[in-house]
């Protein structure tokens, strides 16, 4: 208990006993004795509630403590050397003809308010600003503040601008139904206005992670006339790999969409999507296992997109940028800022936009074929079609692997 509670506490017992007009009932409820009691009420009318801080019996023992100079050392090494703990600190300092075990370090390091590496970096900055910036850096403490920098942004705030700027994807375990197995579920929000695509798939890979972009993301962006630019997903193998022969990268690449990983074992990073698993879960899968028996994927999915149109058109949304508005109306009340960066670019790319590629493009009425990745159908004509980016890869068990030139 800090000393603010604990005058808190003296006052309040003798506010008490003047209020109950006794003594004994005041300490017997508060949980003083009367010799307590008259004590504190002596050295409160004697000095305020100033004299009722709790004075400290213990004093240090200054013949124990280290050498000035042999701390100061200390010191300036946990400026130097910031991301080293309290054991390596003790070695190295060993090497250069100073002897202080690790606990000696960090009683050193707690007197000084550095004992962990957040906080050594705190005062290695505060060191940096109140000198100016003569002051080289060395090659560790670079390496320390960049690791902080990380740190910060893996679990920090995510950075949108508009519709489109960022799209989280993540994959959820739906679970598993008698007679038609496992169930996953590809989820793709936009970190800006909160509007959520999903399809489900009964397996995670590249493949399945390449066709919820193509089948339901970018024809929705293509819809409201809006680019999509980067992707936040894990590091999982369904969206990681070697960029030339995994699935889900050789689509960013062919989209031009930029690919931003979250940091290891920091799922908080991409926590936009993790919140919405848990809506979802609550919300519709916990209700709707219970109204029905599912004999099929494709039935699961229409009770899903029906619940998905609830909650980007009807369902309000708290989000930073929503203020209480639904996910579609908050797509459509911003779509300007992303027509604004659009110009920008425009005008900043101009001297090297060529008009001779505008026959390739095609008319402006024409909408781009979109391929069903899953089983090779153009949607529009019904024919098989293999798609233009997988012409020089043949599929093996639903993996694709590059042809052998000979």
């Amino acid at each position: 208990m800090n000393n603010s509670k604990l005058i808190k506490t003296k006052v309040g017992l003798i506010t008490l006993a003047q209020k109950l007009g006794n003594v004994s009932e005041a300490c017997k409820i508060m949980g003083y004795s009367r010799d307590s009691f008259y004590r504190i009420k002596e050295l409160y009318d004697e000095g305020g509630e100033f004299a009722l801080q709790e004075v400290s019996r213990r004093k240090p023992n200054h013949k124990n403590r280290i050498d000035p100079r042999i701390e100061e050392k200390v010191v300036d090494f946990a400026y130097q050397y910031p991301a080293m703990g309290q054991l390596r600190a003790s070695n190295e300092l060993r090497k250069q003809g100073i002897s202080v075990f690790p606990c000696g370090v960090r009683c050193i390091w707690q007197r000084h308010d550095m004992e962990t590496f957040a906080k050594r970096l705190t005062a290695l900055e505060t060191k940096l600003t109140q000198s100016g910036s003569s002051q080289v850096l060395t090659e560790a403490q670079l390496m320390a503040l960049e690791r902080k920098r990380e740190k910060k942004e893996a679990i920090g705030e995510i950075e949108t601008e508009h519709p489109g700027y960022l799209g989280a994807q993540d994959t959820y375990y739906v679970g598993t139904i008698k007679g038609v197995g496992r169930i996953y579920q590809q989820t793709f929000i936009d970190t800006y206005c909160k509007t959520v695509t999903a399809k489900l798939y009964d397996g995670k890979s590249a493949i399945t992670a390449a066709d919820m972009l193509n089948d339901k993301v970018l024809p929705f962006y293509e819809e409201q006339n809006l680019p999509l630019l980067r992707v936040l997903t894990d590091r999982g193998t369904e969206y990681c790999g070697k960029p030339e022969y995994h699935e889900y990268e050789l689509y960013l690449q062919l989209e031009s969409i930029d690919h931003t990983k979250t940091r290891a074992r920091s799922p908080q990073t991409n926590g936009i999507c993790e919140r919405f698993h848990r809506t979802i879960q609550e919300e519709f899968y916990s209700v709707a296992f219970r109204k029905k028996i599912y004999n099929t994927i494709e039935e699961l999915q229409k009770d899903l997109d029906e619940w998905l149109e609830y909650y980007n058109h009807d369902r309000t949304h708290s989000g930073k940028y929503c203020f209480g508005k639904t996910p579609y109306q908050t797509l459509i009340d911003s779509k300007h800022l992303a027509f604004e960066k659009q110009t920008e670019n425009l005008f900043v790319n101009a001297s090297t936009f060529d008009l001779s590629s505008e026959s390739d493009a095609g008319s402006a009425g024409e909408q781009p074929v979109r391929y069903n990745l899953i089983d090779g159908i153009d949607q529009g004509a019904g024919k098989i079609i293999q798609p233009p980016f997988l012409n020089n890869f043949e599929s093996i068990n639903s993996r694709v692997i590059p042809q052998k030139t000979q």
